[in-house]
């Protein structure tokens, strides 16, 4: 819904920004050490995620100055209003993610009244999207997983680990390099509307 600018700020700027003051060294060297120790990490783990786990990790203090400074950084791609509130109406929306509740709060301030309920696999679950955290989805929100259709942009994530469970999933490449996915929220709208027909 975002574009990448709010989470590269926060990443990829501001992290670093904190560790070269705490740390009394160069913003490059710190972009280099901070990005070393994202990497060494990985995406498979649930702490990549983590904000919590980082400010800790880097002896930073606390996230939520820093969150605040990166809000100006927060842009929606065009038609993400017109497709939510469109689809607000022919469906109950929620949100499933692996962003932390620290950093979805500011992400749904202007959009947040179109979804019913909000999970975050990391804050709520202590794990990642896994097929099990859509399976309590599914139970917090009483439904059968054929119910659910799911939107997303990882690959593994949003779209296999769905599709494990037979929740009916969308990928989602804006850059359109693969034709198999939805290049936008548009796309989304228009397949479900031409499924109910």
């Amino acid at each position: 819904m975002v574009t990448p600018d709010f989470s590269h700020a926060v990443w990829h700027e501001a992290i670093p920004a904190l560790y070269a003051r705490r740390y009394k060294i160069e913003l490059v060297r710190a972009k280099e050490v901070v990005t070393a120790e994202y990497d060494r990490i990985g995406d498979q783990r649930l702490e990549w995620y983590d904000i919590n786990y980082w400010f800790s990790r880097f002896q930073l203090g606390s996230a939520e100055p820093l969150i605040r400074r990166c809000r100006n950084e927060l842009r929606y791609y065009p038609e993400v209003r017109e497709v939510l509130s469109s689809l607000a109406i022919e469906y109950k929306l929620i949100v499933s993610s692996g962003t932390p509740e620290e950093l979805l709060e500011p992400i749904l301030e202007e959009i947040g009244f179109f979804f019913t309920r909000v999970f975050s696999s990391i804050s709520h679950y202590r794990q990642l999207k896994t097929s099990g955290f859509y399976l309590q989805v599914c139970q917090a929100m009483n439904v059968h997983p054929g119910e659910l259709v799911h939107v997303g942009d990882n690959w593994q994530f949003d779209f296999l680990n769905c599709e494990q469970v037979g929740i009916r999933a969308f990928h989602l490449d804006r850059s359109g390099t693969n034709h198999e996915s939805l290049v936008d929220l548009k796309q989304l709208e228009s397949r479900l509307i031409t499924r109910a027909l």
